[in-house]
This record gives structure tokens, sequence and C-alpha cells, in this order.
């Protein structure tokens, strides 16, 4: 839980709620986005068992509850400790630094959780997710004609 958001993590039963409803009509929760992160928490508890805190998460506003993203991880740290991330927010809610809040409570779920090494990455001409994960200390290690990757790594 963050000053303004609530990172709600996915039970089996919600994402499948989620997966089989789609996605919302224009611009709406969930999002394409939303229901393939559920798809892909849902492949990871079949073959692996549910991996909190290394799960998906509905990013809720505090004050109403109301959804408004999604935020998570693709799956349990490597064997290097490695994870990577993904978020998303619907367009009402871009702007307003939800993003970075989120993106920050997710970093700090992974170093709780053990991880050595968090991963992201960013469509080359998405400047403001690329914005959000700088500030929140993720750093440009790569990038390639489609993406821009980013990582944070802790030393201890």
């Amino acid at each position: 839980m963050t000053e303004r958001l609530v990172l709600h993590p996915f039970t089996v039963a919600e994402a499948e709620r989620l997966v089989a409803a789609g996605p919302a009509p224009a611009g709406g929760y969930p999002t394409g986005m939303d229901v393939a992160g559920a798809r892909r928490y849902l492949e990871v508890c079949a073959s692996d068992g549910d991996p909190r805190p290394f799960g998906a998460y509905e990013i809720r506003v505090r004050a109403d509850g109301r959804a408004i993203g999604g935020a998570g991880f693709h799956a349990a740290p490597d064997d290097g400790g490695a994870v990577t991330i993904g978020y998303g927010l619907v367009e009402a809610a871009r702007g307003h630094g939800y993003a970075a809040e989120a993106l920050r409570e997710l970093l700090r779920f992974a170093r709780a959780g053990g991880a050595a090494r968090v991963r992201g990455d960013t469509d080359r001409g998405n400047v403001a997710s690329q914005r959000v994960m700088t500030a929140a200390g993720m750093r440009l290690v790569a990038e390639d004609d489609a993406l821009k990757y980013y990582e944070l790594a802790w030393t201890s």
C-alpha cells in the first residue's frame, strides 16, 4: 500500500474472472494488457504455484477502491535472483504519478522478497514509461529497434 494506491494481489479466482470478462470498452479497466497479465499469472500458478509476492496486482485508488490498472512480476526470481516487471494504467489515470508510485511499490516488494535485480522494458516511443522507470532508480541497460531495457540491481 502506498500513500494513494493499493496494490491488490490477484487470487486465481479473480484472475480467471478478469480473463473471462476480457478487456473493458474504450479505455476502461481492464485493458488488454491487464487481461494478458492475468493470463500470464494463471499460467505461472498452473505450472509453478502462486508466486506471491511475485505475482500480479490490481492497482486501486485508496480513496475509492477504483481499479485503474495492473502491475506485477512475470514470474518468481530466476536462478540469478532477477525478476521482470510490467505495469500499465487506464488512460484516464495517466499523468498523475500513479505509475511511478506503483512501480516504487513493486520494487519494494521485489527487494523485500529477496530479488537481486529487477528488469523492465518499454517501447522506444513510450517516453512516459521510460521516465517512470528512470525516476524509480532503474537505469537504461540496452535498446534495440523496438524496445528500451531497464534494470535495477541491489548489492546487499
